[in-house]
């Protein structure tokens, strides 16, 4: 028997060539057919910013694809953080922040 939990939510944030090479999109999917929910969406500073909420290996795997991203696109490095939130059970794109 495992103590593991059953879910998992993230707080992402992107960092590298990850606007203007359609990222958002690309990351909602991905997200969508895995059974991911959450949101993605820019930030002012450049950084993609995402909340990742489901089965932990399912979210972990999300996580890995998020480093590669769109062929586009050039991810430095993903610093993320528990998060405290609760989203819909969708994956949207919202505004930029």
């Amino acid at each position: 028997m495992t103590n593991a939990p059953e879910f998992k939510a993230v707080r992402a944030r992107i960092f590298g060539k990850v606007q203007g090479v359609w990222y958002r999109g690309w990351l909602q999917s991905k997200a969508q057919p895995l059974g991911i929910y959450g949101w993605v969406r820019n930030r002012t500073d450049g950084t993609v910013e995402a909340l990742l909420c489901g089965p932990p290996h399912v979210v972990d795997r999300m996580l890995a694809l998020c480093m590669r991203g769109p062929e586009t696109a050039r991810v430095e490095r993903i610093e993320t953080e528990t998060a405290k939130g609760i989203a819909a059970n969708r994956f949207e794109v919202k505004p930029t922040v």
